[in-house]
């Protein structure tokens, strides 16, 4: 146990992910457009590249033969917080000046962010995913939704828990749409509307743009109230698009 009773051992360590790199020209294209400084570059007579970002550090080598991005299996890394806000809005900002749009599906991306949410994944062109979590996250999930809530309330919750930790879009879909057919014709306006805007923002991050454009239409027709209305924009991750579905 000499980790915890040696004298010469102090609770000051640095760990650093070393992460497989598939082509060093889009990594380093990416994390730059992140905002990443590039710390250390080689590629001959091995791939080495080496990143920081505010307090930490990414490195990345060269991948084994028959890696396979798109599968997205590569390796991975947990970036602890106090708040994910300001580096999602810091990293699509970035985004967006670098590549005129913020790419929400494919390699490489982004995960949405909702208000309140504490995490979003970046995931990198080769299929590595660095997850940004809140120190005080929730530590228990339940799936389904949490047994508190009922109805269209326990399905947005459960879509929220697929999304925000499975990025599992296909799921939180399906989820909700079946909560809308059982329940829609009981729920309030702005559970309605909740669920319909997520559904619309979910048909777009699946490429479903016909589909997108139905829940829009729904919800369109829903009436709220501005205290409603105030409520739905506090919960969506992409409130500017929002408002174009509303007017």
């Amino acid at each position: 146990m000499a980790g915890v009773t040696d004298p010469e051992v102090r609770p000051n360590e640095t760990t650093v992910p070393l992460l497989p790199c598939v082509s060093a020209e889009e990594t380093l294209a990416f994390y730059q457009a992140l905002g990443f400084r590039v710390t250390y570059r080689q590629t001959r007579p091995y791939l080495y590249l080496a990143f920081a970002w505010s307090g930490f550090e990414l490195h990345f080598g060269g991948a084994p033969a028959g890696l396979d991005p798109s599968r997205e299996t590569s390796g991975g890394c947990l970036v602890m917080v106090d708040d994910v806000a300001p580096y999602h809005a810091a990293f699509t900002a970035g985004l967006r000046a670098a590549y005129g749009r913020v790419p929400a599906r494919g390699l490489p991306r982004i995960t949405r962010h909702r208000p309140g949410a504490s995490r979003f994944t970046v995931v990198d062109p080769s299929g590595n995913s660095i997850i940004f979590i809140r120190r005080d996250e929730e530590k228990e999930l339940e799936y389904g939704g949490s047994k508190t809530l009922k109805g269209i309330a326990r399905a947005l919750d459960n879509a929220r828990i697929l999304r925000e930790f499975k990025n599992d879009d296909r799921a939180a879909a399906r989820a909700l749409t079946s909560a809308l057919r059982r329940h829609g014709d009981t729920a309030t306006p702005v559970e309605r509307a909740l669920a319909l805007a997520t559904l619309a923002e979910l048909a777009v991050a699946l490429d479903e743009p016909d589909r997108a454009e139905e829940w829009i239409a729904q919800l369109r027709a829903v009436e709220l109230t501005d205290a409603d209305r105030r409520r739905v924009e506090s919960e969506v991750a992409n409130v500017t698009r929002l408002h174009e579905w509303l007017s």
